[in-house]
């Protein structure tokens, strides 16, 4: 049986990212707060906490904190049903992973809908975000996978669209001949991290092969905007930042009519599915008003 007062410091260490701050949120000392979690760790014979600036949990610890986190999400639930009857609590944190782009359009619309609710987000490639719910450390994730991961739902939202673009003194001085392989080939680009391939897949669409090119590296869907405003370089900008800058002419498609429609996914584990009902009506909500039908 699981010891729950023990489970609590482990969960505040990692949520807070320091036995002291542990301390403070528990009423305890952080002296208690260490003795707790290292009772726990013997209990089951695995280091649960890496002691660091800040502390972070090891995979079992992870594990343990997404437990500690779904019971603290249904006890909301079920005070919120026997108001009244059970005192309240503090408002549970939902840990989710969540792509940058969705986060940068649609998803600040969404918190602003879970009243009452805290929000941990795990930014993510959609390529990859469903390996967090495969580790157990989210409740929820915005993925690019369809099939369901093992304990969830999957719920299609619909597509994010990217258009290659850059500012017109861009393409006007890489790409006056239009957009071909040797342009390309030279041409700066903007790319979000090593794992953003977005940018070659339309390549390789558009020019029927894969070509090497020089990139940037900027994890921010703000920054590849104002990047490409600025001239540094063409990127593949979502739709929902880049349209009115597009109608406005400050950017223009490297090809007109040419987009990649990246398919989006809302899975969220079943454990909780009561639980989190709000917010998966306001990911839904936001999602149609945000992304386009089909992929």
């Amino acid at each position: 049986m699981l010891d729950y007062p023990l489970l609590a410091a482990l969960a505040a260490v990692i949520r807070t990212g320091s036995f002291e701050q542990a301390a403070q949120e528990l009423h305890v000392t952080p002296s208690a707060v260490s003795q707790r979690v290292k009772q726990l760790e013997d209990r089951l014979g695995a280091v649960l906490v890496i002691r660091a600036q800040p502390c972070t949990a090891t995979p079992a610890g992870s594990r343990l904190f997404r437990h500690v986190e779904d019971v603290g999400l249904l006890e909301h639930t079920l005070r919120a049903d026997l108001a009244g009857i059970v005192p309240p609590d503090r408002s549970p944190t939902l840990r989710l992973a969540i792509n940058a782009d969705s986060l940068a359009t649609w998803f600040i619309d969404v918190i602003a809908a879970c009243d009452g609710l805290l929000f941990d987000l795990v930014l993510d490639d959609e390529d990859y975000s469903a390996d967090w719910l495969r580790r157990g450390e989210v409740v929820a994730a915005i993925t690019a996978q369809p099939g369901p991961v093992q304990g969830c739902n999957s719920t299609a939202l619909g597509a994010q669209r990217y258009i290659a673009s850059a500012s017109p003194a861009y393409v006007e001085r890489w790409f006056p001949n239009g957009v071909t392989v040797e342009a390309i080939a030279t041409a700066p680009a903007l790319t979000f991290n090593m794992k953003d391939d977005i940018q070659a897949r339309w390549v390789q669409t558009v020019l029927g092969k894969r070509v090497p090119f020089p990139s940037h590296r900027l994890p921010s869907p703000q920054a590849f905007i104002a990047a490409s405003l600025a001239g540094v370089g063409w990127g593949m900008n979502p739709e929902a930042l880049a349209g009115e800058h597009i109608a406005a002419g400050r950017l223009v498609p490297l090809i007109p009519d040419t987009h990649v429609d990246v398919a989006l996914y809302w899975q969220s584990s079943r454990v909780v599915a009561a639980a989190i009902s709000d917010l998966n009506r306001a990911v839904l909500k936001a999602s149609k008003d945000w992304l386009i039908s089909g992929s």
